[in-house]
């Protein structure tokens, strides 16, 4: 394994659903052979009947366009509490959503699988004894996933550090904690979905400084333009580079520097729903592509 450029599919949700039309636009229009599924796409919570015809698309659309899909994770619209949930009955429920999920991932031969590690809400992280019990509750529920992942043929979990702290892993301490905690007794490793773009604790807002100390327990690294203190999800554009703090070259620098060798770098780029935006969605896309093909072939 080693450098695989590649796109979260993200961008797809309520624009481009369909299997044959995400497909087609990532192989043919990007050049792209890697992608990450996300759930928006492909959510458990739906019925089995319909779950079982997308799972037959989908495995035709990457058969026929010869696409990996390496990894799968949570997006827009599964950016819940979910193992955090101050319900019991709900955490329950997720960790049944988690197992499906892994189940459906395994089907297309998918390396690794994750989200955020979960959110609590103001009511819980302001409270010490809840925020420390959900936290315990929910490392234990990671653990329990990461030895269902190991019978299902996968090579880890992956949690992406989030930017606030009741969404968990805004430092880079923080991060590790989370990750060592879960791997104390695990199936599979608990590893990073490491974004360059979030915006973490004031005091560590250096996206290199988080790929340097990170990079090298991150088997997926998402791509955004963004500019300090925010987290834009910008594309990769003259336009949005004039500003932007992501540069490819000191980013790839840092990467392996890190001691970073095998990772699936995939573009998280996202357009505000307007008019003025919509129609750029694939130019913006195939132009991020080529800024990234001079340090990463595709």
């Amino acid at each position: 394994m080693s450098y695989r450029l590649g796109i979260n599919l993200g961008f797809a949700i309520n624009k481009y659903i369909e299997p044959e039309v995400w497909g087609d636009i990532v192989a043919n229009e990007l050049g792209l052979s890697y992608v990450q599924l996300v759930a928006d796409l492909l959510n458990p919570f739906w019925d089995e009947e319909y779950l079982r015809d997308q799972v037959r698309r989908i495995k035709k659309v990457a058969a026929d366009n010869e696409l990996a899909i390496e990894s799968l994770f949570t997006s827009a619209f599964t950016r819940v509490n979910h193992l955090m949930n101050p319900d019991a009955a709900a955490r329950k429920m997720w960790y049944r959503w988690f197992e499906k999920f892994l189940e459906l991932g395994s089907e297309f031969g998918a390396r690794n699988i994750g989200s955020h590690f979960g959110i609590m809400t103001f009511n819980t992280y302001e409270r010490q004894k809840q925020r420390e019990s959900i936290l315990d509750s929910a490392v234990e529920a990671w653990k329990k996933l990461s030895f269902r992942a190991k019978e299902l043929g996968y090579s880890e979990l992956i949690f992406e550090p989030m930017s606030v702290p009741r969404e968990m892993g805004d430092t880079i301490a923080g991060a590790r904690y989370l990750m060592d905690r879960v791997n104390e007794n695990s199936g599979v490793p608990m590893r990073f979905c490491l974004d360059v773009g979030h915006a973490p604790h004031p005091s560590e807002r250096d996206p290199y400084l988080w790929v340097k100390e990170l990079a090298a327990q991150a088997p997926v690294i998402h791509l955004q333009q963004t500019v300090k203190d925010r987290s834009n999800h910008s594309p990769f554009t003259e336009e949005y580079n004039r500003d932007g703090i992501i540069r490819r070259d000191k980013l790839m620098e840092c990467v392996r520097q890190a001691g970073c060798t095998d990772a699936l770098f995939a573009f998280e780029i996202s357009h505000r729903e307007h008019t003025d935006y919509e129609h750029r969605i694939i130019p913006d896309l195939k132009a991020s592509v080529e800024y990234f093909r001079e340090v990463i072939p595709l």
